[in-house]
């Protein structure tokens, strides 16, 4: 057994979400959106920092994090449950985090999402965004909406992912995973090979530059259903975001592909819940409307929230309407509900800033 296994069984037992290791400070762990140092354990040396993640990387993984000073990949306890593993160097020395995956994909249902996110998973083809910082949230979502269509549809789905993070057992569909890295080159390569596989769904880990996301809307438009992520917290910031990643030549052009095939966004957001004693996912939907296309194409993001706001009966919703939502319920508190707020003016006259009261 590896001697990080134990951090590992520490942060499964206290239902942590994150385990964190720094040169020169105690391990810490994030428990329900807190950071806490793990009792009992002394500060971190450069030669334990070594012998802790020299013990789980590859060899060539390893030699690699040397020379760059960033490594990516998964790391499984046996079969109890997997991490996404990143190390890093800073100034102060080495550094890693470890971000629980768990075994076994929770579903819609479990998650607390809405119905409206099985109708995004059964759509014919299109692109769908799952958006939010990280630790939001956004490959849990979409684990879960694959697992949906994989117990639904006879389907063929690929994902790519850096590293591939949940994994799903073949059920009415047939799942490819590739990790980037280890199976393929980079998001654009592996996206470029799905589209050619005659994949029906293709999951992209990020959007994270101009090939990939041009590619992710080349298969929207060819009839492929493709979900991909972004780090936006609202839907107009996705949009944006979209577009802003190519050249003032191209930006028109990209935004009547991304109005003719944007289907959803999804933006999401977690909170510690009231009590400290779990978290609670506030999100914007945004769906396909008879407007939408018109204001992606013109490039009104501003339009956005009204459009939300009027389309309540198809399944939309307003980030602060869900803030505001988990405060009246008295999940959140208002204080830390406001600071998640997008309009932060309208959610203090409509709910105030102050600790929610049960």
């Amino acid at each position: 057994m590896a001697e990080l296994d134990r951090f590992f069984h520490t942060l499964i037992s206290l239902k942590g979400s994150d385990l964190h290791l720094e040169q020169g400070q105690l391990p810490k762990m994030r428990v329900h959106g807190d950071l806490c140092p793990i009792e009992g354990e002394g500060v971190l040396t450069q030669e334990a920092m070594n012998a802790l993640l020299g013990e789980i990387a590859s060899p060539d993984g390893w030699e690699r994090f040397r020379h760059t000073g960033d490594l990516d990949f998964a790391y499984a306890l046996g079969g109890e449950a997997r991490f996404r593993v990143n190390y890093y160097r800073h100034f102060f020395g080495l550094g890693a985090v470890f971000r629980l995956i768990p075994s076994k994909v929770v579903t819609l249902e479990q998650l607390g999402m809405p119905d409206t996110l099985k109708k995004l998973a059964d759509l014919p083809s299109g692109l769908v965004l799952i958006t939010g910082p990280t630790g939001s949230g956004k490959s849990t979502t979409l684990a879960a909406i694959i697992h949906h269509i994989n117990v639904n549809k006879f389907k063929k789905i690929v994902t790519i992912e850096e590293p591939v993070e949940f994994v799903h057992t073949n059920q009415k569909s047939v799942i490819l995973h590739r990790e980037v890295g280890l199976d393929t080159v980079s998001f654009a390569s592996g996206l470029s090979s799905a589209i050619k596989s005659d994949a029906e769904i293709i999951l992209v880990g990020e959007l994270r530059d101009r090939e990939t996301t041009m590619l992710a809307l080349t298969a929207a438009q060819m009839g492929i259903l493709v979900f991909g992520t972004l780090h936006t917290n609202s839907a107009a910031k996705t949009i944006d975001r979209v577009v802003d990643i190519f050249p003032m030549d191209q930006k028109s052009q990209v935004r009547t592909i991304l109005a003719n095939t944007l289907q959803g966004v999804v933006s999401q957001q977690l909170l510690r819940s009231a009590d400290g004693s779990r978290r609670w996912a506030a999100y914007e939907i945004l769906l396909r409307s008879v407007a939408l296309n018109a204001i992606v194409t013109e490039g009104d993001v501003s339009k956005i929230v009204s459009e939300i706001q009027t389309n309540r009966a198809m399944g939309m919703v307003q980030m602060d309407d869900r803030l505001g939502e988990l405060v009246t319920k008295g999940q959140v508190s208002r204080e830390d509900a406001f600071m998640k707020a997008i309009d932060k003016i309208s959610f203090t006259a409509r709910f105030g800033t102050g600790a929610a009261t049960s």
